[in-house]
């Protein structure tokens, strides 16, 4: 039986040190913050993240250069037969499209996973990833299982601000100001290879019974049925981690016997959203 490794990037919510406890490794992303390059969880924490952001400081965003991520994978190849990498979506950064073309050189002993999956879908992925190598299957295998599965997720997020959509030209700022003025919070959704907008509301606690809906649709329209065995239910969030732990607690409310892990969103997404963010998500369950 082959030894396959799983690889991803920090976008998953992976932190360094869960990568060592997992069996997983965790490629940095790079960022640029006034001029400074950076990189998630190795020289950049969430803390001094927000502070940079709240701060207005310029961030921009990159992919793993071609030297890393080969690297990475020439060292990992030393002790393993095959590589299943599972990068960020490619409809969210080129890094996935990057490492497709890298990955050409490695005569498919590195098998690079697009499955339009972010946050903690993409970990969810890096996790069925594993198991899927456990029992057997090969990198080109599980890469086929998870392309199939792909669109088997849906993420929800509320923002707390419009600042950083119209920082970004997402939005425009005539609309930003009037959605400031009403105090409208957005509600946007990934599924699939984007981040679209979804709905809005009036306040938070409209917002979230908003997310808590679209989640029970999809799990009931879309992904077979709402029940633990069928689908999981995870949470996110940007900084604020006293109020995110009320909306976990409203979410095992909304869904008895789910158990529903949480962790921070990805940092690429979070300098487009800004802080005080609340995300919902629900992957169906790989079979």
């Amino acid at each position: 039986m082959a030894k396959i490794a799983v690889v991803t990037d920090s976008n998953s919510g992976i932190t360094q040190a869960k990568s060592k406890e997992l069996g997983i490794e965790v490629i940095p992303m790079p960022f640029s913050i006034a001029g400074v390059d950076y990189f998630e969880d190795i020289n950049l924490t969430q803390e001094e993240f927000y502070q940079k952001l709240n701060d207005d400081e310029e961030i921009l965003t990159s992919q793993p250069s071609p030297e890393v991520l080969m690297k990475t994978w020439d060292k990992i190849l030393e002790d393993h037969d095959e590589i299943v990498y599972i990068p960020m979506s490619s409809g969210l950064s080129s890094s996935c499209q990057s490492a497709s073309i890298f990955a050409e050189d490695y005569d498919g002993k590195v098998q690079v996973v697009d499955n339009q999956r972010i946050s903690v879908t993409q970990k969810s992925s890096c996790l069925d990833a594993l198991k899927l190598a456990a029992e057997g299957k090969s990198a080109v295998e599980i890469k086929e299982i998870l392309l199939a599965d792909k669109f088997n997720s849906s993420i929800y997020i509320m923002l707390d601000t419009l600042h950083y959509l119209k920082k970004g030209g997402r939005i425009t700022p005539a609309a930003a100001a009037l959605g400031t003025l009403l105090r409208l919070k957005p509600v946007l959704q990934i599924q699939g290879e984007k981040l679209d907008a979804f709905a809005k509301a009036r306040t938070s606690s409209q917002g979230e019974k908003i997310m808590l809906g679209a989640i029970r649709d999809d799990a009931m329209k879309r992904f077979g049925g709402l029940d633990p065995d069928n689908v999981r239910i995870s949470a996110a969030y940007t900084q604020d981690k006293e109020r995110a732990e009320h909306w976990k607690q409203a979410i095992e409310e909304a869904f008895p016997g789910f158990e529903v892990d949480m962790d921070p969103l990805s940092l690429s997404v979070s300098c487009h959203i800004g802080p005080g963010a609340l995300a919902v998500t629900v992957t169906k369950i790989l079979k």
